[in-house]
């Protein structure tokens, strides 16, 4: 299944996506595409459903983050060989965790206001991993059967507040919009294998960054393992599973998101994203230097 959300921020309803292109609507099977909402028995009901016998709704509305009110975001840094090369960083030996605010969330095609005092904003293309049944100190082996499934996610950071505002790369991660999610939730069963997928994402139509996510340091399911032994994993959450080489902040001359760049992105079989930046609507509160140097 390929599960949405649709409508206006704050009032999304849950949609199916169909083989022919129309949008379905699940409001009357489901409250949310989130939470127990993707334990496998509320999943199971859907597949049940005749997608037929569903209201078709309006293809044009907006689409929201395919996850709604997750617990938790949890980013996994440095988890590609050649972006962790790019910054001059080497192979972590166990997976670099760090958070992102739920409230950073948005809909794969909103537009992405910059932060008042941005200085180097940047992307990053990754695999998200959403978890559909409560994780704790799971094995590898049992790692994917937790997984509800999996979705296209841009972890957008503000390098200059990444790394010159005092540590903690969360306060580079969290701002209104960094983390558009979707356009779907393709569930588990179809996704053949979350570690043969291609990445692919541009800035005005040039490619910046290409990967595969067969190129993961820690795959998924040792990421779910490790994950699962410092915090519980709820129904909802989202493990953002790191990006490939082509990052701004590993050019020499790092090119950072302008306003008015379209940035697309691209994960095999999970959807197409496409964000404009606009201005911040406030001057610059704080000024740094713009190099943004550090690691994510």
């Amino acid at each position: 299944m390929k599960l949405m959300r649709v409508g206006p921020p704050g009032a999304e309803r849950p949609a199916l996506y169909c083989a022919e292109g129309k949008l379905r609507d699940l409001s009357g099977h489901a409250t949310e595409i989130g939470g127990t909402g993707l334990e496998p028995a509320a999943l199971d009901r859907l597949r049940a459903l005749d997608p037929t016998t569903l209201p078709q709704l309006n293809g044009s509305q907006r689409i929201g983050p395919c996850v709604g009110r997750p617990g938790k975001i949890v980013c996994v840094g440095l988890n590609y060989h050649d972006h962790a090369k790019e910054i001059g960083m080497a192979a972590p030996e166990e997976p670099v965790l760090f958070s992102k605010a739920t409230s950073s969330l948005s809909g794969p095609n909103d537009d992405i206001e910059m932060p008042r005092d941005a200085h180097a904003l940047d992307y990053e293309v990754e695999l998200a991993v959403i978890i559909g049944s409560r994780a704790r100190y799971v094995s590898e082996g049992a790692a994917l059967a937790h997984v509800a499934g999996y979705a296209a996610f841009n972890d957008l950071s503000e390098r200059t507040h990444q790394t010159q505002r005092g540590g903690q790369w969360m306060k580079g991660k969290s701002h209104d919009g960094f983390g558009p999610l979707g356009p779907w939730l393709v569930t588990a069963d179809e996704v053949a294998n979350p570690q043969a997928l291609d990445l692919v994402l541009t800035v005005n139509g040039t490619p910046r960054q290409t990967g595969n996510t067969a190129a993961m340091i820690f795959p998924i399911p040792a990421l779910i393992a490790y994950i699962s032994g410092f915090m519980t994993l709820e129904p909802g959450d989202i493990i953002a599973t790191g990006t490939p080489a082509g990052v701004a902040m590993g050019m020499s001359e790092p090119a950072w998101l302008q306003p008015g760049d379209v940035l697309e992105i691209a994960v095999a079989g999970l959807g197409t994203q496409r964000c404009r930046i606009l201005p911040a609507v406030c001057p610059t509160l704080w000024r740094g230097d713009a190099r943004g140097q550090g690691r994510a």
